[in-house]
Parts: structure tokens; sequence; C-alpha cells
């Protein structure tokens, strides 16, 4: 799915994904990430919902977001509570939707000076 969105300065536009990739910026990763509004893309080590652990919620309240996209691939997949309650008690917002629509869900917060952060898996075979 292509996104096209113009780019405010300093802050990161996600121009298309798929199934096994995402483009920010003009590059693009074949491997789950944590997109920030602005700043450098992070790799992020979950590949699936089902690998998701309370640590790596814990590890997103450490960037301080206002709300996080939680993009969980093809289809979107609930989590367990216990796995968002660090973000939910710093009073950071969460949002779990397909990847596709958290792309587009991004891109409209950041656009708007949203501090958002999109973490998105990427089940690549790379």
């Amino acid at each position: 799915m292509k996104l096209h969105a113009d780019r405010a300065e300093g802050v990161n536009v996600i121009h298309a994904c798929d199934t096994q990739s995402v483009s920010v910026n003009g590059t693009r990763f074949t491997h789950s990430v944590l997109i920030p509004h602005a700043g450098d893309v992070q790799a992020w080590h979950p590949r699936t919902a089902s690998a998701l652990q309370a640590s790596d919620f814990e590890a997103l309240a450490a960037l301080q977001p206002e709300v996080v996209i939680l993009g969980t691939g093809l289809r979107q997949q609930f989590l367990h509570p216990r796995l968002t309650a660090a973000l939910l008690s710093a009073r950071i917002g969460v949002e779990t939707m397909d990847t596709t629509a958290a792309c587009r869900t991004f891109n409209v917060l950041a656009a708007e000076g949203r501090r958002v952060l999109a973490a998105l898996l990427i089940e690549s075979n790379e």
C-alpha cells in the first residue's frame, strides 16, 4: 500500500507499507520497527504479536510518547492488558490495529504535531 503525505520538516512520514516491509522517509525496513514522530527509526525485536512481552512496552514507555500505535501485521490482534500496563500507568495511550491502518494513523497524528510512536511488527523472512 502506498501512502502519500507532505513531509513537515523533521517529522517522519511512512510512505509505503506491506506485510514484508515499511518505507519511512524513503528508507525501506524489512524488520519490526519503532518510528517516533521525529528522530531515528529503531529496530524492534518482536516479529509477531504472540512474541510480545511486557518488557517490550516498558521500553516504549521510556521514550515518552503521547500515544503508541501498534501495528500487529495483516490483521488486528488484541493484546492482554498486562502487556501494555507500563504504558497505561505512564498515562500513554495505546491503540492496536493492523499495520496498514497503523501507518495511516501514524501519518495523520505526526502531521498534527502529536508525539506519536508507531510500533510496527514486520514478519520478514530476512
